[in-house]
């Protein structure tokens, strides 16, 4: 069983500390640029403690994670932070507006909400209980996560989870509670709401932990953060500090949503190739799929992208592609033929799994990817590296990461980016 429960957790003094801007992304996707801003915007922004600064003459006894254990302890001695007296879960609500292709942001779809909650999750081995990755990860756990869990004895920056319950408990509950004003709002610099409200009601904790129970939980977004997490509690094991199993360090911090919400957004990662000069991708690609020339007269680039990812949304298998050679943009449409993968069908079915394991190893023998969100950045890091050709996907579904996931398989390396981000600095949870 999935063992979920509530925890007495940090968050910000909304009498102290203005929430727009102490919160953060998450640290891996913040820049040394975005790192300095975040750093004016006010002295107490958790970047100072999730993601802190080196500094000349760091050493072993003076570096940024002695830094961010004192801010943290500093913050909660001033009351710029506090401590939840009860152990609780805290509902987490982002309104965002989705993107549209070819933009990542500025979509025109309206307001969608992405609602969850933030709850404490016992630490478990891949593949041997209910909890489950969705993707491949190549990287080692960082030590720079290990290190804030060991200097500040604190799961600072939350794992985004999913799970699936078409009961919809916590969801009612969740609506219910959103309805009233929130504990902490803060709005992100894309002009999102980030809300917070505290679940201490013991029947209504009670009432989550029940449905919780009898599920498993998808990690969607912080594999990495996972896999840290474990390494720590291990260490802690080695140490013989493991009693009962209900140390809070078997415990890591996630924010769970329901599937079956409706509230979520997928987007797609694209790949920028090299391709041997031999090869020429439209002759090899031309057995297997239908390629069209997306050209429409008098439109610009980004339109003319527009049109070909409105394009590939007509078919399973639809791919754009751009060609620097030719400078031209191409959608490529599957035609039906027989594409022999030994894989499981919930991996072979999928549109990023076709791309790597059948057009990029079977077919163009491409060795060396590297991966974009942007479709503008992906086309001029085409243009100026060593590039011959930018590949562009359709989201993935929400769906087919549940299938893959119970199915204890993984999808290759960033099938999904989902969006929006959760804000760093929400709750924390402190051992």
């Amino acid at each position: 069983m999935a063992d979920v429960i509530p925890f007495k957790g940090i968050l910000y003094n909304p009498e102290k500390a203005d929430a727009d801007s102490v919160m953060a992304p998450p640290y891996d996707i913040v820049t040394p640029e975005f790192k300095e801003a975040l750093y004016e915007r006010s002295p107490f922004n958790v970047i100072r403690i999730d993601f802190g600064k080196d500094e000349d003459g760091d050493n072993e006894d003076e570096n940024r994670y002695t830094r961010a254990s004192r801010l943290l302890s500093g913050w909660l001695e001033e009351g710029i932070l506090i401590n939840d007296p009860e152990p609780s879960f805290y509902c987490y609500e982002i309104s965002y507006n989705p993107p549209s292709p070819p933009f990542n942001k500025g979509g025109e779809g309206g307001i969608k909400k992405t609602r969850g909650f933030f709850g404490a999750v016992r630490i478990e081995e891949f593949g041997s209980g209910r909890i489950h990755p969705h993707e491949m990860t190549y990287s080692k756990p960082k030590s720079d996560r290990l290190n804030i869990l060991k200097y500040c004895q604190a799961s600072t920056s939350p794992i985004f989870s999913l799970y699936s319950s078409e009961k919809k408990i916590a969801s009612s509950i969740l609506g219910d509670i959103a309805k009233d004003k929130p504990f902490l709002e803060a709005k992100n610099g894309d002009g999102f709401i980030h809300r917070l409200w505290r679940i201490s009601d013991r029947a209504v904790v009670e009432a989550i932990m029940g449905e919780m129970s009898d599920l498993d939980i998808l990690i969607a977004d912080g594999h990495h953060r996972y896999e840290t997490s474990l390494k720590f509690k291990k260490e802690m094991e080695e140490k013989g500090l493991i009693k009962t199993g209900r140390e809070p360090f078997n415990y890591t911090l996630m924010f769970l949503a329901n599937i079956e919400d409706d509230g979520l957004t997928l987007l797609p990662t694209h790949r920028i190739v090299e391709i041997n000069s031999d090869i020429h991708p439209k002759d090899v690609l031309g057995k297997y799929f239908d390629i069209q020339k997306v050209s429409p007269a008098g439109t610009s680039e980004r339109q003319t992208r527009q049109k070909m990812f409105e394009l590939m949304k007509k078919g399973a298998h639809s791919f754009g592609m751009f060609l620097t050679n030719s400078n031209t943009y191409y959608t490529l449409f599957f035609n039906g033929g027989k594409i022999d993968l030994s894989l499981p069908d919930c991996l072979r079915n999928l549109d990023v799994t076709v791309l790597h394991k059948f057009i990029f190893e079977k077919l163009l023998n491409i060795e060396h990817y590297e991966y974009e969100m942007d479709p503008d950045v992906a086309v001029e890091r085409a243009r100026k590296g060593s590039f011959e050709a930018v590949f562009f996907l359709n989201p993935t579904g929400i769906h087919d990461v549940k299938e893959v996931a119970l199915a204890g398989q993984r999808m290759p390396p960033k099938s999904t980016y989902f969006y929006p981000k959760l804000l760093t600095g929400m709750v924390i949870y402190k051992f």
